[in-house]
């Protein structure tokens, strides 16, 4: 059992060791160390408070994306909607020219007609008072003496001048 107890002086030599050792380490190297993990802590906090605002603005920036995105959906639809009108008005605008024009064209019609009318029923009066002269003056040329030569003149002439 010798082997495995130490002896006094080792113990006494190593207590010494250690607090030595322990001396130095706290002097030196705990407070390096305390200090580093104090500022690991700080830098993992930080971290943690960096991802917590990036989360938030990121909430933050998805609303106001969707705000813009109804924005530009009212925008697009209030444009197609003018455009919309645009294009009724448009048609309403055309659809009354046309009908205008339409009407001067008749109406340009009616009185064109209107005017041949009256030129064939001149033309129709200066033809029958052209015959009626001819006849006149055929009458004449016989024997006005004869009533019943010019009934029968003007009976044939009639028969002759026969309009349809």
């Amino acid at each position: 059992m010798n082997l495995i107890t130490p002896s006094f002086g080792l113990l006494f030599w190593m207590l010494i060791g250690f607090g030595i050792l322990y001396f130095i380490l706290a002097k030196f190297a705990w407070p390096i160390i305390v200090k580093a993990i104090n500022k690991r802590e700080a830098y993992i906090n930080e971290q943690l408070n960096a991802a917590t605002k990036a989360r938030e603005e990121m909430k933050n920036l998805k609303s106001e994306h969707e705000a813009l995105l109804v924005k530009a959906k009212e925008e697009r639809d209030a444009i197609l909607a003018e455009a919309r009108k645009m294009s009724e008005k448009l048609y309403e605008d055309a659809k009354a020219k046309s009908a205008r024009e339409s009407q001067l064209l008749i109406d340009e019609a009616k009185q064109t007609i209107h005017y041949e009318k009256m030129k064939a029923i001149t033309d129709i009066k200066n033809e029958i008072a052209q015959m009626s002269i001819e006849i006149a003056e055929k009458v004449l040329t016989e024997e006005l003496s004869d009533k019943q030569k010019q009934e029968e003149l003007v009976a044939k002439l009639v028969k002759d001048v026969s309009i349809n």
